[in-house]
Parts: C-alpha cells; structure tokens; sequence
C-alpha cells in the first residue's frame, strides 16, 4: 500500500475546509439523496460524500458503507484530491500498486472499484470527494463520470450554502442580500437535482427508461389493472445471439444495434416510461389494456420488425409475454414473462412465447 502524501498547499486546504465548519456536523437528507441518486446512476452498491481533514477521511454522507470514516492514510480519497481537477479512477484496486493491500480492499468493504470526482471550494480547494465504489472490477461510462461530477459540484453548492447560512446568523444586517444568494442557490439546486433525477431513470445509450423507471411505471398500471379489471401483459425482448455481434463486428457496432431497437420500441409507444432498457440486451415493454393473445399478436409484429430493420446486420429478436394474474405482483409478473422469453430461446430463438 502506496500512503497518500499531503497536498503541496496542505495548509491553505485545511484552512478552507475548516472555514465551512461542516465536519461533524449531522447528516442531512438533501446529501442523502444526492448519495443516492449516485448509486443509482452508476449502479454500485456504495456512494460517500468524504471530507479530508487532518488525520482522518469522514463521512457526510454514505450509502452501503459502515461507519463515519476511516484512517486519512488508508482512503482512497486522500489520493483523489491531490489532483482536483481529475476524477479518479481505480478499475481494479487489487491490482493497482497504491491500493493492492490496503485494508479496505483486503477486508471490509472489500473495494475493488472507486470512481472519486472532487468537491473543489470555491477557491479551487479540494476539501473531499464525491465518491463511488463497488465490491468487484468494472469501468465508468462517460455519462456516469459526467453525472457524477455534477454531483460533485452539487454537493459543494450544498456545503457553500451551509456556509452562507451560517454567515447570515453573524451579518443579519445584510440578511437580505444573504437571503437573495440563498433564493439563487436553492433555484439552482432544485433545478439541477430535476435534471439528476432524470439522468438516474433514463438509459444513457438508447434514451429509454431504464429498469428503475419501468418498475415504477409497472407498479402504477398494476394497481389500476387490478382496481378497475382491466387485462395488463408485459413482454421482455432479448436481442439473439448478441455477444456475436459485438465478438465479430465490435462494440460500437453492438451499441448501434442497441440503439437502434430501442429507437423502434420507442415508436410504438406514446407514453413515457412504457419501454425500457432492461439490462444488456434485453428490452422490456408495457402493453397496458392488452390481453395475452393481444400482446403475443403485437410482440409478432415487432419481432418482424426488427428482423427488416436496415442496420446492415441479421438482426433478430425473442421475446417473452406475460398477462397480469388476479392478485399478482410485479415480481411474479415479470418472472412468468422471463420464462416465456427462455422457452422462445429453447425452441431456437426468432420467436415469440406467451405463457398463460
């Protein structure tokens, strides 16, 4: 294990950071949410927002993790900050030479990945990190990176306005232009954290929903199937043989088809929310209102479809359909409809399943 050595400027950032009089204090909600829509972004099962100080790395906020810091000398996060304007990026830990036994990657919580974007003062001062980390190897997309810098600077906005609220109890003769600062700061978060809000539901590839966006739409319409009684099915859309494509012809070439799928699932829906990126190559599609003979009818159409879509490729699809029980719930729904999607599978593929 590689110490992380002290800033060249260690002085004025511990002075910055100590001027926001934030370590130690309680935790808050609205960090809360930022942690969390973090890890939804990225998909890691840990989000932290750390603050350097002296000796110690601590926690304004954590999601998936124990605890309220650890040792200065053993965060991953001491490294992060001694270039603040990168985010940085351990893909492997065990095999990166800083971190290999450091004792957060031999033992608890057993990092493996760590993406930190830094929380910059409005001086340029690194005080911590914005940080994600997951339990095995992986990579960061680009968007996730760009989302979790946003984030990063969402937090800072956040700090800057405890700050300013403090100030405000010590200069009360200037309150009103200390209340306009906070009027500005609180419009400008609300309207980023709408625009966060989204990027956490929406695929970044196809622009579809995503899967925590189609589980709450299917929650919704499996409510009011079963208030009003009204038929509901699902059908799930595995792309054949996609590992090939991407082998034989490269990934680009696997994201265009993607993309290209989901650009047509689109089509066939008004409502926002219906279709969606399940994960990988697979799609998920609302049929609100259809029976199981009507949504395996339209699930044929498609799947012809896509089989003359002009992507240069012999593109073809499975797909698996499932109607709404008396009584069920969204799990058993889409459990039955994945059962349908494996038997369409066995049977050869290009087909489409519908199992009652």
């Amino acid at each position: 294990m590689i110490r992380p050595p002290l800033p060249a400027d260690e002085a004025a950032r511990q002075a910055t950071l100590d001027a926001y009089r934030i370590l130690d204090t309680p935790r808050e909600a609205a960090y809360d949410d930022l942690v969390a829509i973090a890890a939804a972004i990225c998909d890691v099962p840990m989000a932290v927002i750390t603050l350097i100080d002296h000796d110690r790395q601590w926690f304004k906020s954590a999601q998936g993790v124990d605890g309220d810091g650890t040792a200065r000398e053993v965060a991953f996060c001491a490294h992060a900050i001694l270039d603040p304007g990168e985010t940085m990026v351990v893909r492997d830990a065990r095999k990166d030479a800083r971190f290999s036994d450091n004792p957060l990657v031999t033992g608890a919580p057993n990092v493996r990945f760590y993406a930190g974007a830094p929380l910059r003062a409005a001086n340029g001062q690194p005080m911590g990190t914005f940080c994600v980390i997951d339990d095995k190897p992986r990579e960061l997309e680009p968007a996730q990176r760009t989302a979790l810098e946003a984030l990063s600077r969402q937090a800072t906005r956040l700090m800057e306005l405890h700050r300013i609220s403090r100030e405000l109890h010590l200069q009360i003769e200037e309150r009103g232009w200390y209340e306009q600062q906070l009027l500005h700061y609180q419009q400008e978060l609300e309207n980023q954290n709408a625009d966060l809000e989204e990027q956490s539901l929406t695929d970044p590839l196809t622009g579809l929903a995503n899967r925590r966006a189609f589980s709450r739409t299917l929650e919704q319409a499996i409510v009011q199937a079963h208030a009003l009684g009204t038929p509901l099915s699902v059908a799930i859309v595995d792309i054949d043989h996609f590992k090939s494509i991407n082998d034989l012809h490269g990934h680009a070439e696997g994201d265009r088809v993607l993309q290209s799928l989901g650009a047509m699932l689109l089509s066939t829906e008004a409502a926002r929310g219906r279709v969606a990126r399940f994960g990988g190559e697979e799609f998920v599609r609302l049929l609100p209102g259809r029976s199981l003979e009507q949504a395996a009818r339209e699930s044929e159409y498609l799947r012809e479809a896509v089989a003359a879509m002009p992507t240069g490729l012999p593109v073809t699809i499975s797909i698996g359909v499932a109607t709404l029980h008396a009584g069920e719930d969204a799990s058993s729904l889409l459990s039955r409809a994945d059962q349908s999607l494996y038997k369409a599978k066995r049977e050869g593929r290009d087909r489409v399943c519908a199992l009652p």
